[in-house]
């Protein structure tokens, strides 16, 4: 592996994963949740950047295409486990989380058993918006208990927005999710002439 820009980005964003629950390991709330939003958000951007910044300059590496996705996926699976045990358990938290979970086992498990047939499940345009409002909707649930614990009003409404959002992302998820498979299922048949 070389150390591209790029890489390090996506290797720092491996290292803020297990910081999240670290965070309310060491620390008691709000403190926890301000941590947590902050590591979120710079992971987040990671996300964004790594990517673009390999395109943009050239540096695509297998490193970057096997890694890439596994911080992508612990860091969502990672944030909505904490808000989950954190936040609650309602459903209006726990049916959207599962929904995207399952997905993202779903289609790892695709691209796995595909190889090198996986090219062709590209990422959409659908799929970066299902990212898009998945890291919104983390970010504002994390902020509201930073504003619950913290004293100060309007976690209400950024609880709420969060929720919303979320629901947006699970929505999506199973678009997606079902956009990955029909694109799988002509690789997964048994009899090529089927």
């Amino acid at each position: 592996m070389k150390w591209t820009i790029p890489n390090i980005l996506t290797v720092a964003r491996l290292i803020a994963v297990p910081l999240l629950p670290l965070a309310y390991l060491i620390f008691d709330r709000p403190t926890a949740d301000w941590l947590a939003v902050v590591i979120f958000v710079v992971a987040s951007l990671t996300d964004y950047l790594d990517g673009y910044l390999a395109r943009a300059l050239k540096l695509e590496s297998l490193f970057g295409a096997a890694m890439d996705p596994i911080a992508d996926k612990a860091l969502v699976l990672i944030a909505l486990l904490l808000l989950t045990g954190y936040g609650g358990l309602t459903a209006w938290i726990i049916l959207p989380a599962a929904a995207i979970v399952y997905r993202e086992v779903f289609v790892s498990g695709l691209r796995e058993t595909l190889g090198d047939k996986a090219r062709a499940l590209k990422v959409t345009k659908l799929a970066k918006w299902k990212t898009a409002s998945q890291m919104v909707a983390i970010t504002l649930l994390f902020a509201k208990g930073v504003l619950e614990y913290g004293g100060k009003s309007g976690d209400v409404w950024v609880a709420g927005l969060g929720v919303l959002l979320l629901w947006v992302a699970g929505v999506l998820t199973v678009i997606t999710g079902w956009d990955y498979f029909q694109k799988a299922l002509p690789f997964l048949r048994e009899d090529p002439d089927a």
